[in-house]
């Protein structure tokens, strides 16, 4: 049992989070056009906002499409696509952060051949595997979480986090600055 408190810690403290936030009403303020009025009513304060927005949102199970959606609204495709990836950086750090300092390497501490394998080969090449990881679901929460608690360093986190996040927000903007276009959104 002792190997799963890390583990049953980190649920209690997201759900807890997720209470508070449902509990208080929080949860329904993430919505695109909030998003979208915060970014525009304050340049600089809004950014803040939004950025700080996206991290709890993060960690509440908010998906990100929602941010980058209001951020490309408001700010355009380019404009909206750096401010995402600002955001959804420090996001993804805000997060590592949080759960290893609740979790741990919990991951670790798992007997398990499958989480072993995916442990070896992240160990063996970890910048490759996050960025892959990120390119593939990028700001999911449970990627961030799951590789929080997997032992790898945050130097290697945030190096394959960066690396990996440009390719799907560019591509994610494209399709919402598009869509937005064909739905006289923008």
């Amino acid at each position: 049992m002792a190997k799963y408190r890390r583990l049953l810690a980190v649920a209690l403290f997201l759900g807890g989070l997720l209470a508070v936030f449902e509990l208080t009403g929080l949860r329904d303020r993430f919505s695109l056009e909030t998003l979208r009025e915060a970014i525009q009513s304050h340049p600089v304060g809004g950014l803040l906002i939004f950025t700080l927005a996206f991290a709890l949102g993060n960690l509440i199970q908010i998906p990100g499409w929602l941010f980058l959606a209001a951020a490309v609204l408001a700010l355009g495709r380019t404009g909206g696509g750096l401010a995402v990836y600002v955001a959804a950086s420090i996001s993804c750090a805000i997060s590592f952060l949080a759960i290893r300092f609740v979790g741990g390497d919990a991951l670790r501490q798992l007997d398990n051949r499958v989480a072993a394998r995916v442990l070896a080969r992240l160990d063996s090449h970890p910048i490759e595997s996050i960025l892959l990881a990120r390119v593939l679901f990028q700001t999911l929460p449970a990627l961030n979480f799951a590789l929080a608690m997997s032992g790898v360093r945050f130097r290697a986190y945030l190096f394959g986090t960066l690396l990996g996040l440009p390719l799907p927000i560019a591509l994610y903007c494209l399709f919402f600055d598009t869509l937005a276009k064909a739905l006289h959104l923008g």
